[in-house]
């Protein structure tokens, strides 16, 4: 948004200098070495404003600039440069020099100034309007010394840049070097409210363009593809449309603009979705996109350089500050990844603690491979930061206070773990820690208190499968072949023998690096488990047969092709069952095997039997053929063990 103001504004100036005969000038540009023709004195820019009638009689000095002008145009439209006159200026000199040092803008702001003076057009737009404003102001240039005077013209420009968000951007990052003065004028305020009621609105119910990032984008709905002007299609607008520009501000307003979006009622998830972006642009460690892949336009005097740890640490403390408390708003994604930073900066350890607790909250959302966070103490023990990990899952513990009692269920079936029932956060929780200690066992330097400690913090009932704890004990007993016999045993109580899957139980039955209570534990719930299979089978065929109804013989008169067919297929359903009673019978002696060789090769075994409290007694299952061709076999014993032991008179049945 541009506009002209100058010499249609300021018609009575331009009558009365044409009454003086001071005509409207021409502005040139020219540096005192060249216009003194090298005489050897300093190089100084000098700013003449040159006309053919009067000889300019004030010089103004700004900075290193010097503006060779005339008193009526100046004193006229400024307090300041009228009272500067008055003091400085006597009668009998031909030319004084005036002081401009402190006017906001600088000499850039003041030739624009100057140039309003002498009545020349010029143009306002949302890159100097605030240093003019400011400039304006500072010299008083107000309508006690003429009507439309400059403060009247930007304070009426400003009403309609405000009407624009791009424009107001870029009014509020031009705030940015004249900050003292235009915080006085409530300039950098009235952006931020402006800005905030746009944010908070549907932009698609709005007129104003919001976002300015496509360059190829024409006027009238347009586009330009390989040089044809083409109807531009138009392109939905998601909630994240202005992540983009107000990232290019500065840190303090960009801080004042999210507070000022959450008082008006933002949702939280945009505000973290606007901090996410923010933290990406300016931390290189958050993996921020390089300065040209982010737009091609850049704040007025900011560069897109790589901050110093100081001032990376002090942006990601306040960007933590400024995080929504509310759980699943900001990416477990991203606060791990900001953890992680935290600790490369040493940032404060309140700063990691408010982290930590947002992590834990939601916890269930986190993927592995970010919580492998590399250990940043200087005392360096473990390759990753267990410690951290710990106090994360220890705030999840204390946050998840909804997860119902666990059912009171002793065998698992295979069939029935991890069924078609959702995934509750507590048990995405254990996949994690199991996942999680399974990557950090091979680490020699982790003692087992701290492997212990972590696993132990999640009940049992949080694993329908405890094959995960497993993998991660049997790859820690791996790494620390020095553990000793009571030690081994001691972590293989973080584990539940009885909740193994098939492939793990037969892994850990061979696995040597177990202790031998273990496996035997191992071989003992497999027994059992096998036992209760059989059992389950033989119920349900006597179901079958003492559920047909009596109405069914008079089926069997009437349609008695029909019955044969069905008595046919019960013949069969008979034979597999005692193909598969069969196979039974051979898995049992083939673990009977397994025992005598384990007996022959680790010593006698009647000391573990008698302190186990087992008793190995060589027993065929005896099949017996009913009257209608159904085998039976003795009743497995319906008393569960405890602690995967069994009393000897209830071992009598076992299969061998």
């Amino acid at each position: 948004m541009v506009r002209t103001i100058g010499q249609n504004d300021s018609s009575a100036m331009a009558k009365v200098m044409n009454e003086l005969s001071i005509p409207i000038p021409y502005i040139s540009m020219v540096t005192e070495s060249e216009s003194l023709a090298n005489n050897g004195e300093s190089n100084m820019l000098v700013c003449r404003l040159c006309s053919t009638g009067l000889p300019s009689d004030v010089v103004v000095e700004v900075g290193e600039m010097s503006f060779h002008l005339h008193k009526f145009p100046l004193l006229s439209r400024s307090g300041v440069l009228e009272n500067l006159i008055a003091e400085n200026c006597s009668d009998d000199e031909k030319k004084c020099v005036l002081q401009l040092n402190d006017i906001p803008g600088g000499a850039k702001m003041f030739l624009l100034v100057a140039k309003f003076c002498y009545g020349v057009k010029i143009e306002l737009n949302a890159l100097n309007i605030v240093s003019l404003r400011c400039a304006a102001e500072f010299l008083q240039m107000n309508e006690d010394f003429g009507e439309a005077n400059l403060i009247n013209q930007t304070e009426n420009f400003f009403n309609d840049v405000f009407g624009n968000w791009l424009d107001t951007v870029k009014v509020l990052e031009a705030c940015e070097e004249v900050l003292p003065k235009s915080e006085e004028l409530q300039i950098v305020t009235r952006c931020i409210n402006s800005l905030a009621v746009k944010a908070c609105q549907d932009p698609s119910l709005l007129s104003w363009p919001v976002s300015g990032r496509n360059s190829l984008k024409g006027s009238g709905g347009t586009i330009l593809w390989n040089g044809i002007r083409t109807t531009a299609k138009t392109q939905p607008v998601g909630d994240d449309w202005w992540y983009e520009d107000v990232s290019f501000l500065r840190f303090p307003l960009y801080k004042r603009l999210i507070l000022a979006v959450g008082s008006r009622g933002m949702k939280p998830d945009r505000i973290a979705g606007s901090l996410v972006h923010y933290a990406k642009r300016y931390l290189p460690l958050m993996g921020r996109e390089l300065s040209h892949q982010c737009g091609n336009r850049a704040a007025p005097g900011s560069t897109f350089s790589i901050l110093s740890e100081l001032d990376q640490k002090n942006l990601l403390e306040e960007i933590v500050e400024l995080l929504p408390d509310e759980k699943g708003v900001t990416p477990t994604k991203f606060l791990l990844r900001l953890l992680r930073t935290s600790m490369v900066l040493h940032a404060s350890p309140s700063c990691r603690e408010i982290l930590e607790k947002q992590i834990g909250a939601q916890l269930d959302q986190a993927a592995l491979e970010d919580l492998l966070i590399p250990n940043m103490g200087y005392s360096v023990e473990t390759l990753y930061d267990i410690d951290c990990i710990q106090r994360i899952l220890d705030h999840f513990m204390v946050v998840d206070r909804d997860i119902t009692d666990p059912s009171a269920g002793c065998i698992i079936e295979d069939g029935q773990l991890m069924g078609g029932h959702s995934l509750t956060p507590m048990t995405m929780v254990a996949n994690l820690v199991d996942g999680y200690l399974a990557e950090v066992a091979p680490d020699v330097n982790l003692k087992l208190p701290k492997f212990q400690s972590l696993a132990a913090v999640i009940p049992d009932y949080a694993r329908p499968l405890d094959d995960g704890i497993y993998r991660a004990i049997d790859i820690y007993l791996k790494a620390h072949p020095w553990l000793t016999d009571s030690e081994k045993e001691q972590i293989c109580r973080l584990m539940n023998c009885q909740k193994l899957s098939l492939e793990a139980s037969t892994h850990a039955a061979q696995n040597e690096r177990l202790p031998l209570r273990v496996i035997v534990q191992v071989l003992f719930f497999e027994q059992l488990r096998l036992r209760t299979s059989i059992a389950g089978w033989f119920f349900v065929s006597d179901n079958l047969e003492n559920s047909q109804h009596p109405s069914g013989n008079l089926a069997f008169l009437r349609n008695d092709g029909s019955t044969q067919a069905g008595t046919g297929d019960k013949i069969v359903a008979v034979d597999d069952m005692r193909e598969r009673v069969l196979e039974l019978e051979k898995e049992c002696i083939s673990m009977k095997q397994e025992l005598e060789r384990l007996v022959k090769t680790k010593g006698n075994w009647s000391i573990f039997f008698k302190k186990f409290g087992l008793k190995l007694r060589s027993q065929t299952c005896e099949a017996k053929t009913t009257k209608t061709g159904k085998l039976r076999v003795s009743s497995p014993s319906k008393t569960q063990p405890e602690n995967g032991v069994e009393d000897q008179n209830q071992n009598n049945n076992v299969c061998h």
